[in-house]
C-alpha cells in the first residue's frame, strides 16, 4: 500500500523508520487536508503494524475488514441508524474503496443527508472503549484510525482524552485532523504529530494525464487544486459542469450589471439564486468556487498579466475581454468577500435561498464601482 501513495515521501520514511527501529508512538496526528494523502498514509501504516507482511493480513487490511483496525469517524442520527460509526461501517468501507482521498463533504453526500453535520459522539467513545478494551485477534497490535478527529464533539474529546492518557496495552491510536486548533490542547500534545503538505502539481499533472485528460485542460486544474488530489478530481467532474456553471455566471453578472438601470433585472438575479438553491450543498460551494476564480482571472486580465489567465468563455453572448474591464483594485475584494462569506454560510446549514440572493444583490452595487 506504501506505492499506491502520491508522494507524502517525507512523511512515508519518517514513518517506515519508526517501525523499522522500533520507536513507535502510541497517539500519532496526522495533520493535513485528507487530499494530501491522510488516511491512504494511516491505512498503509496501520498494514505494516499489524501484518509485517503477512499476505492474507494484509488483504484483510485491504479491504477495512481487520478485526485489529477499527475506524472511528463522524455520524449522524437517523430515524434507522444511531449515530456511531458501527453502524455506518459497510458504507464507510465502500465510500473509502471509492475514494480514500475523500473528504467530510464527500462522506456526507455520500450518505445523502443533506445539510446535516456528522460529528463523533460520546456513545461513539464509549463503544470504542469497550471495543479496545478487547484482546487482539492476533495477539499483536490494535489500531484505531480516528478519521477528522476535529469533528470529535467535547464531550467526546474529553472521554477520548482519558483514553489516551491511560491506553490499553499494544494499542495505537493515529488520529487524522484538518484543523489542528479545533482539536483540544491537551489531545494533541499527547500525540506525535506529523504535518502533511500540498503535493507537488507534477506529481497531479501525471495522474490527470494517465486519466488522458485533455491538456489544455490541466493548467486551470493544477492551480484550483492546490496540491489537493481530491480537489483535483473534483474539478475533473467540475468540467462537466462547466457549460451550466458559465451560463448562470453570465445570467448572474448581466443582470447584476444591468439593474441599476432596469430594476425589472432584480426578478432575473432572483431566478438565478433559486435555481442554484436548488442544487446540492457541495455543488453550490463549486459553483461559488468557479465564480470566485472567474473574478480573480478577470483581474488579472484587466492588469495585464495575460500569463497567469487560463479562463475563457465559451458561449458567443460571454466576453471574457469586456467583462474583465469592470473587475478591479477597487471592488475584487468586497466581490470575494462576499463570495467566501456565502459558501462559509452555506457550508454551516444557512439558508441557500437567502444566502444567494443576498450575494446577487450585492454584486449590483459592486461592480457599477470606478476604478479609483
Amino acid at each position: 500500500m506504501w506505492n499506491e501513495i502520491i508522494a507524502c515521501n517525507s512523511a512515508k520514511k519518517y514513518l517506515q523508520d519508526s517501525i523499522e527501529e522500533n520507536r513507535i508512538s502510541h497517539a500519532q496526528l496526522f495533520i493535513g487536508k485528507t487530499g494530501y494523502g491522510t488516511l491512504k498514509m494511516a491505512l498503509a501504516y496501520a498494514e505494516k503494524v499489524i501484518c509485517n507482511g503477512r499476505e492474507d493480513c494484509q488483504k484483510r487490511i485491504e479491504n477495512l475488514q481487520h478485526p485489529d483496525l477499527h475506524f472511528t469517524f463522524p455520524t449522524i442520527n437517523t430515524e434507522n441508524a444511531k449515530a456511531l460509526s458501527e453502524n455506518y461501517l459497510s458504507e464507510f468501507r465502500q465510500f473509502i474503496k471509492q475514494n480514500p482521498y475523500g473528504d467530510l463533504d464527500d462522506w456526507n453526500d455520500f450518505l445523502e443527508v443533506g445539510n446535516k453535520q456528522g460529528l463523533i459522539s460520546v456513545a461513539e467513545m464509549e463503544s470504542i472503549i469497550h471495543k479496545l478494551s478487547i484482546k487482539s485477534f492476533e495477539g499483536g497490535y490494535k489500531i484505531l484510525i480516528v478519521w477528522n478527529a476535529d469533528k470529535l464533539h467535547n464531550d467526546a474529546a474529553n472521554k477520548f482524552l482519558k483514553l489516551l492518557e491511560e491506553p490499553p496495552e499494544k494499542t495505537l491510536f493515529i488520529l487524522l485532523a484538518e484543523n489542528e486548533n479545533v482539536l483540544l490542547p491537551t489531545i494533541a500534545s499527547r500525540c506525535q504529530s506529523l504535518q502533511f503538505y500540498r503535493l507537488e502539481d507534477e506529481l497531479i499533472k501525471q495522474k490527470l494525464e494517465e486519466k488522458q485528460i485533455e491538456e489544455n485542460k490541466i493548467p486551470a486544474i493544477l492551480h484550483q487544486a492546490e496540491g489537493n488530489w481530491n480537489e483535483a478530481k473534483k474539478l475533473l467532474k467540475h468540467n462537466e459542469n462547466q457549460h451550466k456553471y458559465e451560463h448562470l455566471f453570465g445570467l448572474w453578472t448581466r443582470s447584476a450589471f444591468q439593474a441599476k438601470q432596469n430594476p425589472k433585472k432584480l426578478k432575473e438575479i432572483y431566478n438565478w439564486s433559486q435555481e442554484v438553491a436548488g442544487w446540492g450543498r457541495e455543488n453550490q460551494k463549486n459553483y461559488l468556487q468557479y465564480c470566485s476564480e472567474v473574478f480573480r482571472q478577470a483581474l488579472l486580465k484587466n492588469y495585464g498579466s495575460e500569463e497567469l489567465v487560463f479562463m475563457e468563455f465559451k458561449e458567443e453572448n460571454l466576453k471574457f475581454d469586456k467583462f474583465s474591464y469592470f473587475i478591479h483594485g477597487n471592488n475584487i475584494e468586497e466581490i470575494l468577500h462576499e463570495l467566501s462569506e456565502a459558501s462559509y454560510h452555506i457550508e454551516r446549514n444557512g439558508n441557500a435561498k437567502i444566502v444567494l440572493l443576498d450575494l446577487g444583490i450585492k454584486l449590483t452595487r459592486f461592480i457599477h464601482r470606478k476604478a479609483s
